[in-house]
């Protein structure tokens, strides 16, 4: 691989890392409510997906993933219903927040999620996505040659897991300045309903997602 297509696919990608997505939504609801180190777990997550599909892509299973109708609506619906399933708790959280203070005046406290459940997250929000083996499939032909060794392949997923820790990376350290107002009952009941909304958006959009 020459260094002109590296570099071109480091701007493909990171394009398509800085557009609006289920990563940085999962990181916006993580950090002000659970800390840095958690969304760095998040972070972490992300990359192991995605040398999940990477891998996928490298031995051709990514390839009958998407030729098969029915394996790939399975592993579709099971990305859609997780994310929902994020909206969904999110939304709940929100609502039972309200609930405490309308009925007895307590001020909820922000729960927040363990360095363990943050990896999950990251890693089931990217590992349960096919869009992801969909891009991998997409671009090893326009930027590898047919007999290239595995080795160059991990290099583009190695540059795709680069970008995204440096991106995601400076969120947290930026969103981590607004760990306080996780503390504030208006600003997490804000957050945990734009999160679950957003959340289920993403799932709806990826359930209609055709191979």
């Amino acid at each position: 691989m020459d260094l002109i297509n590296l570099l071109t696919f480091v701007v493909v990608v990171a394009l398509l890392v800085i557009s609006p997505g289920p990563n940085g939504l999962l990181i916006a609801k993580t950090v002000p409510v659970s800390g840095r180190a958690a969304g760095f777990a998040n972070i972490g997550g992300f990359v192991a997906a995605f040398y999940v599909h990477g891998t996928l892509s490298v031995f051709g299973i990514s390839v009958l993933l998407v030729q098969s109708a029915q394996a790939f609506f399975i592993f579709k619906v099971l990305g859609a219903m997780y994310l929902c399933w994020i909206g969904f708790k999110s939304l709940l959280s929100a609502w039972k927040a309200q609930s405490v203070i309308a009925d007895a005046g307590v001020k909820p406290g922000a729960k927040a999620i363990s360095h363990a459940g943050a990896f999950a997250e990251g890693f089931l929000t990217n590992v349960l996505n096919p869009k992801v083996s969909m891009f991998y499939l997409a671009a090893f032909p326009q930027f590898l040659s047919m007999d290239a060794p595995a080795s160059q392949a991990y290099l583009l997923v190695s540059a795709h897991a680069l970008i995204n820790l440096i991106w995601f990376s400076c969120m947290v350290m930026l969103l981590s300045r607004l760990k306080g107002l996780a503390g504030r009952p208006q600003f997490t009941r804000w957050l945990k309903s734009v999160t679950g909304v957003v959340f289920i958006g993403f799932g709806a959009k990826l359930a209609y997602l055709k191979p």
